[in-house]
């Protein structure tokens, strides 16, 4: 009886150590944007569920920009409805940090050619986890600012200038503990960050480093399920230490001396 109390402890502190881990399930507004920039400076930011929409011509670089956290693994996928009468046209999706470094695709259909006449080809391109720190000389993703780029590359001379129509969705999966490293970030990666302070330092007034962050703002690792397992293992080693003594300690009887000749 007394080993099962204590194991109804131990599971409600299990309980009250996995609280935090709980994310709330409530969704925010999010826009859903109609265009796209030119270039990395104006390049359109987009919120992570939606699908963001824009016109262009064959021959332009469309740009989109979206933010990433630690432990996140984005996805990001794009639509490209071509126009009628095209020839074989090749379509390319990159992704960059925000020190505009090309980020490679574990997965996905990065670069594809759609034959002629047709209406439309779809592109993805799955990312790495994204780290909570890294060491300088490595690529890996760090939490900041992403971008992506669409373009055609090789068009033929026919078909440039022809209207064509872009659809981008990104989607992350937070991959949990598994991705936790020690370490982080003093700021994430978001571009004109350090411009902004040093003009508000001039001036006086408040640096706006960027209108565009997770929806539960910058983690940069400080909570990770590691911490829920930590307790857990801590737990489980106490019962064991409870369960022993209670096995080995014996009836609590002193023992039979024998009867001296």
């Amino acid at each position: 009886m007394r080993i099962t109390r204590m194991l109804g402890v131990a599971l409600l502190a299990l309980g009250v150590a996995a609280g935090p881990a709980v994310a709330d399930d409530e969704p925010k507004p999010a826009s859903a944007p109609a265009q796209a920039g030119t270039s990395f400076r104006t390049a359109t930011e987009i919120d992570q569920g939606r699908t963001a929409t824009a016109d262009g011509s064959a021959g332009d670089y469309l740009y989109w920009s979206f933010p990433a956290d630690a432990g996140q693994r984005p996805t990001v996928r794009a639509t490209v409805k071509l126009p009628k009468g095209h020839a074989a046209e090749t379509w390319q999706l990159d992704v960059y940090d925000g020190l505009r470094r090309r980020q490679a695709c574990q997965w996905g259909a990065q670069t594809r050619t759609a034959a002629a006449d047709a209406g439309s080809m779809e592109l993805a391109c799955v990312l790495r986890t994204v780290r909570a720190w890294s060491e300088p000389w490595a690529n890996d993703p760090l939490p900041g600012t992403y971008y992506v780029r669409l373009t055609a590359v090789g068009l033929p001379t026919g078909d440039r200038g022809l209207p064509v129509g872009a659809e981008v969705r990104v989607d992350a999966k937070d991959m949990g503990g598994a991705a936790a490293v020690d370490g982080r970030l003093g700021e994430p990666l978001v571009p004109g960050s350090a411009t902004a302070a040093a003009e508000a330092e001039e001036d006086g007034s408040a640096a706006v480093l960027s209108s565009i962050e997770p929806e539960d703002g910058w983690a940069s690792g400080w909570w990770s399920d590691r911490w829920v397992w930590t307790a857990m293992g801590g737990v489980l080693a106490a019962l064991a230490g409870i369960g022993g003594y209670a096995l080995t300690r014996g009836s609590g009887r002193p023992a039979r001396v024998p009867p001296s000749a």
